[in-house]
């Protein structure tokens, strides 16, 4: 049951309306003050600190909109719940053995986010998933911990294996994945050559199929793992070579973003088997990594859908230590270490992207007259009359009037039988029938079905000064959704219905799809813009792959990036701060020589002023502002 709330709009209202009570907790909520905060434990106390007070601090820094912000003391958080709740599992569930968590570092590769996992998860011995040759180097190089796992998935070359047994050698626990029968060769002849062991996982091909957008990693048509046939032979090639001893883990990866926790159980179980048939083997296996799919609630829904979860991290953590220890104690084999590569669930809390509102195409119609003016086309009148006689009765009538009339307006217009001016007025007067329609759908029992996108096709258009292309390609490439709100204003009540724009020279370049409580919108409410006032948005849980994914669609480079650690007296410090992209950084990535292009644009300056086009002085101005212009942010900025 919904809270009550207070008569007239509050903080509470904006609450409940964009739900962030329910995807942020418990990380994210409104302040008294309507401004959206940051919640991080500080020993027995909770700290907030407005994001708000956060954007002041970056402004005096230079450090402009569009931004990433992160909460470091939120990443700290998520690494320390992770551990701490299969701890609890284990420790209540009887389980004889530990918990390793790795980090998968493709998930968000950015040097800040390895080094403070590496650095806070090394007291829970935290380690890292590489799946090439480069994460790999990341892994090496950040990690201080030899309890720490390295797990190596993905296809190994000789350099890729020899790397990994050298660390080997100097006491890191790194795991080779199989991914290939040849691969294993490969391995095999590697640490023959080096002398130096390897530890050997082998995937398997799960028959378990789950729910979700990634429900293709799973099943017989997994693109990763193994044959049972295969497994079979993995096993026997290593002890035909003598290295059976070397087979210690099974991998098993369900599926990223697993929204229903009986598809994790279920494939838990299937895990099992596979295990036992190896121990059966003659494999001494030790490990059981089961791989991602841990979700995030990016709607707050806590249902089985592709952007939600049906589970709580604890259960998540009970369902598996039950079904290993239940499956596995009737065969006696003992408990493994338990391993998982929760990447979206640890990364995507912590991150924020902010930007600032640019413009608004406002879809209000103009002024409307009493009565049509004096040769205006004779459907101006009869829109007017349309527009009189709305009501609850007539509105599919008055709808179905109101675009013929508009579309012989416009048809005359084609014909040059009708003004600029007719043409204009018929779609303002059309336009506020529309609205008037609108505002009675609420009333409806049942919404017509060419009047459901209507509310839609009213909305507004808010022009954001970001790249959806560079900060949020999962939205355009996968339709993934994130929680999207204004960071203040959340005193008042907004008013206006909005789809999102970003500031590139695409149709996709769109944000129409937003989660609200009771589901997916196509409009998401907002606040009229102030005159001479920034208006902020912040896009929340996109920690997890939107950086790394992010491409130069039109040139727009990244965006800055603020670190930032809460104290416990409630004050901040900006612990790293990385500026964007300037233009002749992301003109370097494809393959322009920035010094080359001022040369180029100098010997066209100077031929103007040959030419008497431009005066001496005109010239060393325009070149100045081509330097500083090349050494500017790629997005929008306001100069004084």
């Amino acid at each position: 049951m919904a809270p009550e709330l207070p008569p007239g709009w509050s903080p509470a209202h904006s609450s409940a309306l964009y739900g962030i009570d329910a995807w942020g907790a418990p990380y994210y909520s409104v302040n008294g003050n309507g401004e959206v905060q940051a919640l991080v434990e500080q020993g027995d106390d909770t700290v907030a600190v407005s994001i708000l007070d956060i954007v002041e601090g970056m402004r005096a820094r230079h450090l402009d909109m569009p931004a990433v912000l992160r909460i470091r003391n939120v990443l700290d958080h998520r690494i320390a719940v992770l551990n701490e709740s299969f701890g609890r599992a284990i420790a209540e569930g009887g389980y004889n053995n530990v918990y390793r968590g790795v980090f998968p570092i493709k998930v968000n590769q950015q040097c800040h986010v390895i080094e403070e996992i590496a650095d806070y998860g090394r007291r829970y011995h935290h380690g890292f998933e590489a799946g090439s040759k480069a994460e790999l180097i990341i892994a090496l190089s950040q990690l201080r911990d030899t309890e720490s796992l390295v797990v190596c998935n993905g296809y190994k070359d000789a350099e890729f294996i020899d790397l990994g047994l050298y660390a080997r050698r100097m006491g890191y626990p790194v795991f080779f994945v199989l991914e290939s029968l040849h691969e294993l060769r490969v391995i095999i002849e590697r640490s023959r050559h080096l002398g130096i062991e390897p530890l050997i996982g082998v995937r398997m091909r799960s028959a378990t199929k789950v729910d979700g957008h990634w429900s293709q990693d799973s099943g017989d048509r997994s693109i990763f793992g193994l044959s049972t046939t295969a497994l079979l032979q993995v096993a026997a090639e290593l002890r035909e070579a003598g290295m059976l001893h070397c087979l210690q883990m099974l991998h098993c990866h369900l599926g990223s973003q697993v929204p229903n926790i009986r598809n994790v159980r279920s494939g838990v179980l299937e895990a099992c088997q596979f295990y036992a048939g190896l121990v059966a083997e003659g494999a001494p296996m030790g490990y059981l990594d089961l791989g991602g799919g841990l979700a995030v609630d990016y709607e707050g829904a806590s249902a089985n859908s592709t952007h939600s979860m049906n589970y709580q991290l604890d259960e998540y953590c009970v369902n598996i230590v039950e079904t290993v220890r239940e499956t596995l104690d009737p065969l006696e084999i003992a408990h493994p270490v338990l391993v998982s590569e929760s990447g979206r669930a640890t990364v995507a809390y912590s991150s924020m992207l902010l930007f600032n509102v640019l413009d608004v195409r406002d879809t209000r119609p103009g002024n409307i007259p009493a009565q049509a003016p004096e040769e205006s086309s004779e459907f101006i009148a009869h829109l007017l009359d349309v527009l009189a006689r709305v009501d609850i009765d007539s509105y599919q009538e008055c709808y179905n009037d109101a675009i013929f009339y508009r579309d012989e307006t416009r048809e005359l217009f084609h014909r040059g039988q009708a003004s600029l001016r007719d043409r204009a007025l018929a779609e303002d007067i059309c336009l506020a029938v529309m609205q008037a329609i609108n505002a009675l759908l609420p009333q409806l029992e049942r919404v017509p079905a060419d009047l459901e996108s209507l509310p839609e096709q009213l909305s507004d258009i808010y022009y954001g000064n970001f790249s959806l292309f560079q900060s949020l390609p999962d939205i355009w490439a996968i339709e993934q959704v994130f929680p999207i709100m204004p960071i203040h204003r959340l005193d008042e009540e907004p008013r206006r219905e909005a789809i999102l724009a970003d500031l590139t020279c695409d149709c996709d370049g769109r944000i129409d799809q937003f989660t609200l409580p009771g589901g997916l919108r196509n409009t998401l409410p907002l606040h009229a813009l102030r005159e001479g006032e920034d208006y902020y948005l912040g896009v929340f849980l996109v920690g997890a792959y939107q950086e790394t994914l992010g491409d130069l669609h039109n040139l727009f480079g990244d965006t800055n990036v603020v670190s930032v650690s809460i104290n416990p007296d409630g004050s901040f410090d900006f612990v790293r701060e990385f500026h964007g992209d300037s233009i002749a950084d992301v003109l370097s990535y494809v393959e322009y020589e920035p010094k080359h292009m001022q040369e180029q644009f100098r010997k066209v300056a100077e031929d103007a002023v040959r030419s008497g086009r431009i005066s001496v002085a005109e010239r060393q101005r325009i070149l100045q502002a081509f330097r500083e212009s090349l050494q500017g942010y790629t997005y929008f900025e306001h100069h004084s």
